[in-house]
This record gives structure tokens, sequence and C-alpha cells, in this order.
């Protein structure tokens, strides 16, 4: 399955009301997480939304760079849910949200260095193996740099060559980034092969303080954000996806934000 065009983020809160907006979305992401163990009820009403849209999942739990092995449970579980609503691509985070089996659902950085490129490209090729799908990765914010020998699109590019991934990009994480560390995020955008893209999310963070932006995807998307989305379009036509995941309002609302992303996807291309 391909996605194109402009996507939404799917939250419980729009299960009555998102089919009003068939003709617009051009495609969902939900969370398996949390969906996963849902009732019956609650999987029929999902079913019909994944049969309407075309629809991708975006996961929370895999944990590429948690020290030991994966959890290889989840895993199956997770595919009986891809399958069930037919889901072919799927993402997840390029961090670690475990400890010794333990779950915190924070997606904590890591150490930008060749042997964390291995680490997680042997895992990228059992959870391909398991999943029989090929695996999107997103870059996360981070608010610390571990110790490094690698710049990030350099530490990102290497793990998609050698496992054959690819990116989900998340535009604002790479915004809150250069803002929290010092860099031009659009010589980030520069430094990647956008050919290695599958999608892109855009969405809001909170200016904590005049030093530190965090990543709270619960607020309005920022001009700034709404800017680099426009020069990565311009330099390629990517499928870009708005995600709300805190503070969410009626779908009525939010979706006069998306059509300020689909006005932007109008203006630089289909």
């Amino acid at each position: 399955m391909k996605i194109h065009g402009c996507g939404l983020g799917f939250r419980d809160s729009f299960f009555d009301t998102i089919f009003d907006y068939e003709n617009r979305i051009d495609f969902i992401e939900v969370v398996p997480e949390n969906h996963m163990h849902a009732d019956k009820s609650e999987r029929k009403a999902l079913k019909r939304i994944c049969e309407t849209f075309p629809t991708v999942a975006h996961g929370l739990s895999l944990s590429l760079g948690a020290v030991g092995e994966l959890e290889r449970e989840h895993l199956y579980e997770l595919k009986k849910f891809l399958d069930r609503y037919k889901i072919e691509i799927y993402s997840e985070h390029l961090s670690f949200t475990s400890l010794e089996g333990v779950q915190s659902y924070e997606l904590l950085p890591l150490p930008m260095t060749e042997e964390m490129v291995k680490a997680v490209v042997k895992k990228i090729e059992i959870i391909q193996e398991i999943l029989e799908r090929p695996l999107i990765i997103e870059n996360p914010t981070y608010y610390t740099v571990l110790s490094s020998t690698m710049e990030e699109p350099e530490f990102i590019s290497a793990i998609l060559e050698e496992s054959g991934a690819r990116l989900l990009l998340d535009i604002n994480n790479v915004y809150v980034n250069s803002f929290n560390h010092n860099f031009n995020p659009y010589r980030f955008i520069d430094a990647l092969d956008l050919d290695h893209v599958a999608y892109c999310h855009i969405a809001g963070h909170l200016e904590y303080r005049d030093d530190l932006f965090i990543d709270t995807h619960g607020m309005p998307v920022k001009e700034e954000v709404w800017q680099l989305m426009r020069y990565l379009r311009k330099k390629k036509l990517l499928p870009v996806l708005l995600e709300r995941d805190n503070n969410i309002p009626p779908l009525a609302d939010l979706m006069m934000e998306f059509e300020r992303m689909r006005r932007i996807c109008d203006e630089t291309g289909a």
C-alpha cells in the first residue's frame, strides 16, 4: 500500500466524527498500543475506519535502542493487530522506552555511535522478519546528548542504509532539536537522502523557556514548523500527517489546522 497527500493521527475521540471528513483526509495513523486489547465493539468500529481510510500504524514500545532482547511476545501480538486490520505500513521511534522489561513509554535518546547502529540494525532485522513488513523509524526529540561519535543525520542514514528501513521524518522534532541543540534545521534536512523518507509528521511544541522547547504534540503547529514543512516539500513531495497527542480538541477544530497543512501541500505540489 502506498500513501499520499495529507493524513491525520487518529484518536479515540474521533470515532463518531471522522467519517464526516472522508473526502478530505487521505490517510490516518493509529497507535497499536491504544487498540491491541480493545473489546469487540471497538474492534468492529476500528475495522470500519481502517476499511474507509488508508491506514498506517505508529508504535510506542518496541524500544529499539534498549539493552537486551526484543519483547517477542509484544511483536507477535503486534503482528496479529496489523494483520487483523490489514495495515502494511508500520513505524517506531528511534529511541528506547524500557529497562529490564519495564516499559516507561518515554522516548529516551540513544548514543549516536557505530556500535548503536549495529545494535539497532540487528533488531530491525528481527522485527521485519516477525512482522513480515518493512520497518519505518522516526527521528525523536531529545533533551540531552549522550556520548556520541556521529551527527544525527549520519546516524540515521547509516541505520537506514544498513537495514533497508525507511524514515518517518518528524518535522517538528527536527525543529525542536535544532533550537535546543543549536543547529540549523534546514541543513539537517539537506543532509538526509529524502528518497529514504516514507512520510512525515508535523505537530506542535511548547516554548517552555527561552532556552528550551518541549515536544508536547499538544499545541498548535508553530509558524517556524510550517515553514520547515514548506521547505521540505519543495525539495521532495512527501506525504505529511498532522499529529495531536495531548490537549486534543474536537475534530472539527483540529480540521482547521489540517486544512492549513492541506493548503501548503497544494501550494508545493500534489
